[in-house]
Formats: structure tokens, C-alpha cells, sequence
């Protein structure tokens, strides 16, 4: 009895060592698993701060551009079949809610203003068409425009693109820093576009072609930034 006690004695410690053994390779096993997910944890948090300025304003640039072109695209198409006497009717450019924020009238004052400030212009401008675009989108549909359904998507491109830009502009602003002249958005006060059909394709074109010109300036903006960034010459 006792020989049989100590053999099953021993063949108990034999498996809990083996259960020990297969434990502590398990328990490695996910050790080394966790460091490697930490490990490219760590890898994209490094190369999210590594971004260098001139990449971010490339790619600033890059969202801008494709706003303009596409603000000038959907422009085109209500051309058309705009009335005639739209242009005529259509209130003057001074009318955009945007038009009391000072810019610089051209390059040579731009390449004047502090990147920090010029920056503050372009995010100002573009948040100041949040509002605006939401309303484009809701009205496009409805058009008295054979296009219209293109022009529904082409707006609500607007806003995508507009939203992509905007949180690069953030992360600019996290770079370059903040402005001393801080701008923030300037308020919509428009609810709707008119009552009837021909007043609000007018008033459609009106607010779109106040867009086009305030992202060309944002686009202008950031290419001068991306240009002092790069020190170059030429600006």
C-alpha cells in the first residue's frame, strides 16, 4: 500500500508539473502577444506626432485644391441651365455672410501675415461654411434643375471634403500653435433659400459662388504656408 501510495504520489506531481509547465508557456505566449500589439501600438502613435509640418501641409494643399476644383465643378453644371436673368438678380458679392472677415487682397500681404495668424484665416473661413453647406445639401435635391441629383452629390462631396480639411487644419494648428489674433467661425443666418422655384436656384448659385471664392482663398492660403514651410525663394 505504501509502494502504490508513492507511485501515485509521484504520477500526481508529474501532472502538476506538466499543467505548470503548459501554464507558464501559455501565459508567455500571450505575454509576447500583448508586447507585440503594444509594440505597433507605440509604432502609429510615433509616426501620428512624426508627421512633419511640410507633410501636413501637403496634404492641407492637397484637400483644399480638390475643394476648390470641386466647388468650381458644381458651379459649372448649375450654369447649365441657370436662368438668364439669374446673374442679374443674384445679390453682390459683398452680401456673403463671410464677407466682414478681413483677408489679405492679394499675395504680397498674405506673405506678410504670420503663419500662425494666416493659418487662423483659412480654419476661420472654413468653418464658417459648416452651416451654409449643410444647407446646400438639403436643397439640392429638390432644384428646379435637370442635374440636380449630380449636384445633390457634388454638395454633399462638399461637406466630406470640407470635414477632411477641417480636421487637418486641427492638427496644424496643433503644430504651428495659435494665433495671437485667434478668429473663430462667422455665423449663418440664412434658414432656407426662398419660396419659390427661381429664387432659390438663385440663391443656390449665390451661396455656392460665395464658397468658391472663400476656397480659393483658404486654398491660396495653404499654399503659401506650404511654401514659407519649405523655405523657398519664391513664394
Amino acid at each position: 500500500m505504501a509502494k502504490n501510495s508513492i507511485k501515485w504520489d509521484g504520477v500526481a506531481r508529474d501532472q502538476m508539473n506538466h499543467r505548470g509547465t503548459r501554464t507558464e508557456r501559455e501565459m508567455a505566449q500571450r505575454f509576447k502577444g500583448s508586447n507585440l500589439f503594444l509594440t505597433a501600438l507605440l509604432c502609429l502613435v510615433s509616426r501620428y506626432h512624426a508627421a512633419g509640418l511640410g507633410d501636413l501641409l501637403d496634404r492641407a494643399s492637397q484637400l483644399s485644391d480638390k475643394l476648390h476644383s470641386l466647388s468650381t465643378s458644381l458651379t459649372n453644371e448649375l450654369d447649365t441651365h441657370f436662368p438668364p436673368m439669374g446673374k442679374i438678380l443674384m445679390p453682390r458679392p459683398s452680401m456673403c455672410h463671410t464677407a466682414s472677415l478681413q483677408t489679405p487682397h492679394d499675395k504680397d500681404q498674405a506673405l506678410r501675415v504670420p503663419e500662425s495668424e494666416l493659418l487662423s484665416l483659412a480654419r476661420a473661413l472654413l468653418l464658417s461654411w459648416n452651416d451654409p453647406l449643410l444647407l446646400l445639401s438639403a436643397e439640392a435635391p429638390s432644384l428646379s434643375h435637370p442635374h440636380n441629383g449630380a449636384i445633390y452629390s457634388k454638395t454633399r462631396e462638399l461637406q466630406d471634403q470640407s470635414n477632411n480639411l477641417s480636421s487637418g487644419l486641427d492638427r496644424l494648428v496643433h503644430k504651428i500653435g495659435t494665433s495671437s489674433k485667434s478668429l473663430s467661425p462667422l455665423p449663418f443666418k440664412g434658414g432656407d433659400l426662398g419660396g419659390d422655384k427661381n429664387s432659390r436656384l438663385i440663391n443656390f448659385y449665390f451661396l455656392l459662388s460665395c464658397f468658391r471664392r472663400d476656397s480659393h482663398k483658404i486654398d491660396n492660403f495653404l499654399k503659401l504656408l506650404r511654401c514659407r514651410a519649405a523655405k523657398q525663394d519664391i513664394c
